[in-house]
């Protein structure tokens, strides 16, 4: 299955998903909903509002929206957080199990644990020290920028610049895909670039479908460099940036 396809299917099943969950829970069609700091709630919906969940709460269903964002504030519990025209603040110390976007950035702020996966279609995303994902982390046009975090999973692009810091740890692949025949203009042609920062780690192998701009720290520990590079290709620098 292509890139594209990969993420229609996606698409399409968590908007069918949506819609299919907004009669339960707390749910709206044009107002922005509220969870309160500290209280308990089986979850949220809504299609033209911004969603926000209070520190401390404890949500025990999913927090989605179509056309808003989605903030949740410090120590909150919840399950999944979704969107697909909107932004995701997920706030220090929070627990989720996934986290996703189509059209928006993510932020994770410190020590935020979640369970599965973070995923962006266009969107930039960025994960904050003492953080872990345990599943893959992933978007297809955007700025990923991990700092001193954990993935779990495999870390994966096709067309977003690449940078892991202060000891970030990939224990999967490193991946950029080769762009499909639906890219256009600037994301196919660009290479991306992709820094792998003092005392980072990829523990897998950084896998690469098409050109990068690779740059490796040379206290950075990697499992390898294949497909249409190798490590040859890539420039080693000693200090925070190249």
């Amino acid at each position: 299955m292509n890139n594209r396809a990969i993420c229609c299917s996606w698409i399409g099943a968590g908007v069918v998903a949506l819609f299919l969950a907004l009669p339960s829970a707390a749910a709206s069609v044009n107002k922005s909903i509220k969870i309160e700091a500290g209280s308990p709630s089986d979850g949220a919906s809504s299609v033209n509002g911004s969603i926000t969940v209070g520190a401390g709460a404890v949500v025990t269903g999913e927090v989605k929206t179509v056309n808003g964002a989605i903030r949740v504030d410090e120590n909150a519990s919840i399950k999944d957080a979704s969107t697909v025209n909107g932004s995701l603040r997920i706030g220090a110390g929070v627990r989720s199990q996934s986290v996703g976007t189509v059209n928006g950035s993510i932020r994770v702020e410190d020590n935020v644990t979640v369970d599965g996966a973070v995923r962006a279609v266009n969107g930039r995303i960025e994960v904050a020290g003492g953080s872990r994902i345990a599943g893959d982390l992933s978007n297809v046009n955007g700025e990923i920028r991990l700092v001193g975090c954990e993935v779990g999973g495999d870390l994966s692009t096709v067309s977003g610049d690449i940078t892991l810091s202060e000891g970030a740890v990939v224990e999967g692949d490193l991946v950029v895909e080769k762009p499909g025949s639906w890219s256009w203009g600037k994301s196919k042609s660009r290479e991306p670039e992709i820094v792998i920062g003092p005392d980072s780690k990829v523990l897998g192998t950084i896998r690469l479908e098409r050109e990068v701009k690779l740059y490796i720290s040379e206290s950075a520990d990697v499992g390898g460099v294949d497909g249409v590079m190798t490590m040859n290709d890539a420039v080693r620098f000693s200090g925070k940036r190249p």
